[in-house]
């Protein structure tokens, strides 16, 4: 198979001409999206439809082992621990992600994952069986740590494995994934399917369905093959899984690309969390994924789901039918999802960020003018529908997909693991205040909590246009010579003289000082 000239061979490459869409890539895309990604989408509305009857539960147990009522305070403090245990787990989770995606793998750590899952859906199904509330709001923490995990390492996974021109894509599916988790369990959810005071403990109980199924056929799929050759130095284990992840049998130039990333990075070892944030090389990269995750936890998604319901009953549709409209909803935000997928490779990702948050900044204003106006003016509760709807398309080709992809673009190997436990931290953190912080900012600005959003929004934006570069159809070592250039370090210029593989001397010395420069 060698006997193509190596010219050739590389100009094959570097058209993109190299990455189709085979089925083993397709699958295990799938696969790693509906068997975790998908219950990350899940857990964060499935508790919304059934909190009248959850709240009952939580009354009628105390009540029977006290023999008197539960205190409105207590009853309000269990519910929103029930509710902010989770992205509270998801930040436990996010710092689980460097250590076990290093010894485990990828692959394994999405198996060894499951089984929080599995766990949390079994307490969670029988707890009402067990007449114990306390069960639930330990099963939520588990069930974060599980989604904290899950919403790292699959977009890691899947961007280890695609190749470059079909990277944007792929990463983009496990956010498609989340927003399917969340319609699904808002159709489950409603009154009529599983939403009622006996159906709501088989609706916490069927998250652990995608674990099992994954558990089960996830183990005859290969490994990242980056993590394979650069971290376990096992070439031959790497071939094989690029062979059957690109279905031919020439993966020399992949390879190629590998062993000189594999090259660059000898000297720096794996990057602790500590590590990356004091080494000048990677700077612009750290602060824009930081910037990048606020945005997009920031920028008030929660809220706007939140006040979703309101909104639409203010607008006149019937108290009964309110969760139709949530539904429909969740449907846009699939919609919109998927067709992130289909444009991220030809639009680029610098464009959709910029678009999704340009859309949601609007809509924030607007929606603002429209709240304040709609008792004077009739029509403007129809435009805060509006609104509502941009906002979500915005967000769900920009603001929700986009991020994840480009903490896997903007950082090699031996960082990669690092930066999305940092971004993940945030991410959940960002989540984590928003559900605490907006019921009071809401008390007390009312519509104009919006304008907020629409600052975070926008400051996201004027960053995003200065600072973050195009990645589209660029290898990794492509992106991290660019990155350099930003960050004023010199460490990438003499990548083509890695060909034959000698470390040039005088570079460690020369990377010493352009991390001393700090």
């Amino acid at each position: 198979m060698k006997s193509k000239g190596k010219e050739e061979e590389s100009s094959d490459y570097s058209e993109g001409s190299k990455g189709k869409m085979t089925l083993s890539l397709a699958l295990v895309a799938l696969l790693s999206a509906f068997g975790s990604s998908f219950q990350y989408g899940y857990n964060v509305s499935v508790i919304n439809s059934p909190a009248p009857y959850m709240q009952d539960f939580y009354n009628r147990t105390y009540f029977n082992r006290n023999g008197v009522p539960m205190d409105g305070g207590f009853q309000t403090l269990l519910w929103s621990l029930t509710v902010s245990m989770y992205p509270l787990g998801g930040l436990f989770g996010s710092l689980m992600v460097w250590p076990l995606v290093n010894n485990c793998g990828r692959k394994g750590t999405l198996l060894i994952n499951n089984l929080f899952s599995v766990a949390a859906a079994i307490l969670m199904g029988t707890s009402e069986l067990a007449k114990t509330f306390e069960v639930i709001i330990l099963s939520r923490v588990i069930i974060g740590i599980y989604a904290g995990l899950a919403s790292n390492v699959v977009p890691m996974f899947l961007g280890e494995m695609s190749p470059k021109n079909l990277r944007g894509a792929i990463g983009v599916v496990p956010q498609l994934f989340i927003t399917l988790g969340i319609l699904v369990a808002q159709i489950l959810g409603l009154n009529s399917i599983l939403g009622n005071a006996k159906g709501w403990p088989v609706l916490l109980g069927l998250t652990g369905i995608p674990s099992l199924i994954q558990l089960l056929i996830l183990p005859f799929f290969p490994e990242s093959p980056r993590y394979l050759l650069i971290q376990k130095g096992n070439e031959e284990q790497a071939r094989q899984a690029l062979r059957k992840l690109r279905g031919w049998d020439d993966v020399d130039d992949e390879i190629e690309e590998m062993r000189q990333e594999d090259q660059s990075e000898k000297e720096e070892g794996h990057f602790s969390v500590l590590s990356l944030c004091t080494f000048r090389g990677l700077r612009w990269q750290l602060i824009s994924i930081v910037v990048m995750m606020m945005g997009q936890q920031l920028s008030g998604v929660n809220a706007v789901f939140y006040y979703a319901d309101r909104i639409f009953q203010s607008a006149g549709v019937d108290n009964n039918n309110v969760q139709y409209v949530t539904v429909s909803i969740g449907a846009i935000n699939v919609v919109m999802t998927l067709i992130a997928v289909f444009i991220v490779e030809s639009l680029g990702r610098r464009i959709l960020l910029l678009a999704g948050f340009g859309l949601c900044c609007v809509s924030c204003a607007v929606l603002t003018l429209a709240l304040n106006l709609q008792t004077t003016v009739s029509w403007m509760s129809y435009l805060s529908i509006v609104c509502v709807i941009v906002y979500i398309i915005g967000h769900a080709i920009g603001a929700s997909p986009i991020p994840f992809v480009m903490i896997t673009e903007m950082f090699l190997q031996s960082s990669r693991p690092a930066a999305f436990m940092v971004g993940g931290s945030v991410h959940w953190l960002c989540n984590f205040t928003v559900g605490l912080v907006f019921l009071y900012m809401e008390a007390g600005l009312g519509p104009y909590s919006f304008l907020i959003f629409c600052a975070i929004c926008l400051a996201t934006i004027v960053y995003i246009f200065f600072i973050v570069p195009e990645t589209k159809n660029k290898t990794f070592m492509e992106i991290n010579r660019i990155m350099a250039k930003r960050n004023k370090v010199e460490i990438q210029e003499d990548k083509e003289e890695l060909k034959d593989f000698h470390i040039v001397p005088g570079r460690q010395a020369e990377k010493k000082i352009s991390s001393s420069k700090l």
